[in-house]
């Protein structure tokens, strides 16, 4: 006979060892930010015990079959290593040397206003990349980190007072713009025209709250949509409005349709930015 460890999880017994503590030890280098596995830790729901018995001889101890289980029964939370352009997560590495590499090899080709990082996250599904799809790795990885920045410097350009413009209200010809002079009127355009077909749909410009919505003067059919910070968006000579007043929107929700109601020579969207009141130029914050 020969004294052992035997290990059960849950009262099931599924191996033995000869040394305790030294099998603790592998435990804890297994589950406790394991370089080698990338496993930073892991729960165990199930149960597990220690009892000491006297076992014949010729019963083997088995700890590497042990900690297999003991795996297999484990709540694991991985790390890896995800490149960061600007601070948003666009690939995840198994190494930080893996990582680094992939920064270096798209650094050149990324757009000027890229800040490129290592950040270091948690994960319950370990990705693994091949050696030899790293090449068309840095492709996709340049061409999302390039697109990732075009939209940030779009987005800066068509914010204004913390309102981010997202949406152009209507896809069509501008037939008037901000400012302009024309017969048809007795002042400056205080707004952009974009002319389009009857019934075209009309998007909202960016999130935010409808605080008019029917007719309104020279506009004819009219929303109005407060996005807050004193910013408010215009929709006139509408055909049909599709949302009433108390309705929250989100940026290229469909609220209208083109038509020619109101003081109109023709099918168009007549759309004005006003912050606090005073009108500004929407071409600054569409195109």
């Amino acid at each position: 006979m020969k004294p052992v460890y035997e290990i059960s999880l849950n009262g099931e017994t599924i191996g033995y060892i000869q040394n305790r503590k030294q099998f603790e030890e592998s435990i804890y280098k297994t589950f406790n930010d394991n370089e080698e596995e990338n496993i930073a830790f892991a729960d165990f729901e199930k149960e597990t015990k220690y009892e000491f018995k006297l076992v014949n001889r010729e019963k083997q101890t088995n700890e590497a079959k042990v900690i297999e289980t003991l795996k297999e029964n484990a709540d694991i939370t991985y790390f890896e290593y995800a490149v960061c352009a600007n601070g948003k997560e666009k690939q995840t590495f198994s190494s930080m040397e893996q990582a680094n590499e992939i920064i270096e090899n798209i650094r050149e080709n990324i757009n000027e206003g890229a800040e490129l990082s290592v950040k270091r996250i948690y994960t319950k599904e370990l990705n693994i990349e091949e050696e030899d799809k790293i090449a068309t790795i840095c492709e996709n990885l340049t061409i999302e980190i390039n697109k990732q920045i075009k939209e940030e410097k779009r987005k800066e350009k068509a914010t204004i007072n913390g309102v981010y413009i997202a949406v152009v209200p209507v896809q069509g010809n501008i037939t008037s713009r901000y400012g302009a002079r024309e017969e048809i009127r007795d002042h400056e355009h205080k707004g952009l025209d974009i002319g389009a077909k009857t019934g075209t749909p009309i998007k909202a410009a960016a999130d935010g709250t409808i605080i008019h919505s029917g007719t309104m003067g020279g506009y004819g059919n009219l929303i109005i949509i407060d996005h807050g910070n004193g910013i408010t968006t215009y929709y006139g000579h509408c055909n049909k409005l599709y949302k009433n007043k108390g309705t929250k929107v989100k940026a290229g929700d469909i609220i209208a349709e083109v038509g020619s109601t109101g003081n109109s020579t023709g099918s168009h969207l007549h759309f004005e930015i006003r912050k606090n009141g005073v009108y500004v130029n929407p071409s600054k914050y569409l195109f």
